[in-house]
């Protein structure tokens, strides 16, 4: 009787085979570094607009119009009065949507201190553009780092809100 022979790999099928996978795995380790990135963009850009959006939910909550301008009740931005240019206001934000005055995160925007400080990293700068026809409008933008300037942030939201459309 003949004997039959044991199937199995050669050692180059294997040594390919190790090869092929090899390559495979560098490559998609080598797109793990963007997959992080824009996980993390993504992740700023919704903390972002999640802070504009209840700035202006705040701010349209105040009452507009009455002398001197009006503030808004949780962040205590001056909303100057219908048609005027209010002055440039800056907040603080941290990644649990803490607000502080201040960059290094220790004051409340009611003028309280945060015990420990706050770790500021979203900037909000609001600013109010002169409106013609008598509406107030906000110019608000988000930035992070917090400690950025606009030339060199590593992303930005922005929104333009119009109140007293009445």
């Amino acid at each position: 009787m003949k004997e039959q022979g044991r199937r199995a790999f050669s050692l180059v099928e294997v040594a390919l085979a190790l090869g092929i996978a090899a390559f495979c795995l560098i490559a998609v380790f080598g797109l793990m570094p963007v997959g992080v990135q824009t996980n993390r963009n993504a992740t700023s850009q919704t903390a972002a607009t999640t802070i504009l959006s209840s700035v202006v939910s705040d701010m349209r909550a105040s009452a507009i119009g009455t002398p001197g301008g009006a503030q808004s009740s949780l962040y205590k931005i001056v909303i100057p009065v219908r048609g005027s240019i209010g002055v440039p206001q800056t907040r603080y934000f941290d990644g649990e949507g803490r607000c502080s005055t201040d960059l290094a995160g220790s004051i409340r925007p009611d003028g309280t201190s945060w015990a420990p400080p706050i770790v500021t990293r979203y900037q909000l700068s609001v600013s109010f553009p002169s409106g013609t026809t008598g509406v107030t409008y906000a110019d608000l933008k988000v930035a992070w780092p917090a400690a950025a300037v606009p030339g060199n942030a590593s992303g930005t939201a922005e929104t333009l809100a119009a109140f007293d459309r009445n």
